[in-house]
């Protein structure tokens, strides 16, 4: 990846709506090349997907936590196949440090927050696990 193709995915990034001749014009570049970049970033797997964010009230009456894990042994990856069936899991992040994992969840209720809780605390692997709510989330 170069500046231009950091650049492309930054303003996607920022809004993955825009027009290609929008993204032509921010960039200094022609629309043909634009789209030639965004297929091949695509080819290559830099961008996986298009999304979009919803309002923050939109999603105020979730349940949303981060869960932190200790994987026991060389479970890492029996324990990510699992989390991947898991609609309530909406990330996955491998960390260093004492925790091995941070999974970031949401759910509608508390009552199914419980029970993901426990589904993740059983899979075979996870060997300890911390979990906070998120009360308040400020994107920059």
């Amino acid at each position: 990846m170069d500046d231009t193709d950091r650049h492309l995915v930054a303003l996607l990034r920022g809004n993955a709506r825009l027009p290609v001749a929008s993204l032509a014009k921010a960039l200094g570049v022609s629309r043909g090349t634009v789209q030639n970049r965004i297929d091949r970033l695509i080819a290559a797997g830099t961008i996986q997907g298009f999304t979009i964010k919803a309002e923050a009230e939109a999603e105020a009456s979730r349940i949303r936590a981060v869960m932190l894990i200790g994987v026991e042994g060389e479970r890492s990856d029996h324990i990510l196949s699992v989390l991947k069936g898991y609609p309530e899991v909406s990330a996955v992040h491998t960390t260093n440090g004492r925790w091995d994992m941070v999974i970031e969840l949401s759910t509608e209720n508390l009552q199914s927050f419980d029970r993901v809780l426990h589904r993740i605390r059983q899979i075979n692997g996870v060997a300890a696990s911390e979990t906070s709510l998120l009360l308040s989330s400020y994107y920059l």
